[in-house]
């Protein structure tokens, strides 16, 4: 089980949340404000937040901004928002998933297990030998989620960290998307676009862009294969 913050100014949709969140097992607190959400956070600490987009004081991508400045807690949006370009900045601004309103607690139950098995778990397969993975001048130690590229450290949010090391342990192995969506991301189902942000802020921490692979080669139509570079 775990501890949530639900940031919701509905009145009848925040409490319908907490019944249900509460009835599954989770402990509970809840906020109507951006403000009283980065207090929580900044003071509190939470398994996941669930971020209502509508909020009063400020704009809920905004909060989502500054609440990665506090802390990398798992982050479920809630918009009423459900165009592509909307849930693709909500991803860059560092959402870990988000749900369209109007959503079902079932759905939520799905999405908020979700989140919860990829913070406490990481990508699954770890390797045998320390869970240490040595791909060319990349190097990561899974077990202290640590990664490093020529001897430097690379600065990787939990997500970029489980799919670049998942597919380091399968080095030149072609990973289908819909695999990558099981393993990284627990998730029967999905938008490719999600995996294409992850991949594209990855290549900028590699040093690398689609047109120019160095480590991460995406195969049209097949999936993604990490191998060293030439």
């Amino acid at each position: 089980m775990a501890t949530v913050l639900v940031v919701e100014d509905d009145q009848f949709v925040r409490s319908a949340l907490i019944r249900h969140l509460g009835d599954a097992g989770h402990t509970v607190r809840s906020v109507g404000t951006a403000l009283e959400a980065l207090r929580e956070v900044a003071q509190v600490g939470f398994d996941v937040v669930i971020l209502d987009l509508g909020l009063p004081d400020l704009d809920g991508s905004e909060a989502l901004k500054m609440l990665r400045g506090l802390s990398d807690v798992p982050v479920i949006v809630a918009t009423a928002r459900d165009d592509e370009a909307e849930i693709v900045r909500l991803l860059n601004a560092g959402a870990d998933d988000y749900l369209v309103k109007p959503f079902s607690v079932e759905h939520l139950s799905a999405r908020l297990a979700a989140v919860l098995r990829r913070a406490r778990g990481g990508a699954s397969g770890e390797p045998a030998g320390g869970g240490r993975i040595r791909v060319g001048g990349l190097e990561i130690d899974v077990r202290r989620r640590l990664a490093l590229l020529d001897g430097g450290q690379l600065d990787l949010t939990r997500r970029e960290f489980d799919l670049l090391a998942f597919l380091a342990a399968r080095p030149g192995v072609v990973v289908p998307r819909r695999e990558l969506l099981a393993e990284v991301w627990r998730q029967s189902y999905g938008d490719d676009q999600t995996i294409d942000v992850h991949l594209s802020w990855l290549r900028r921490k590699l040093g690398e862009t689609a047109a120019r692979p160095r480590y991460l080669h995406t195969l049209r139509g097949v999936g993604v294969k990490l191998e060293p570079p030439a």
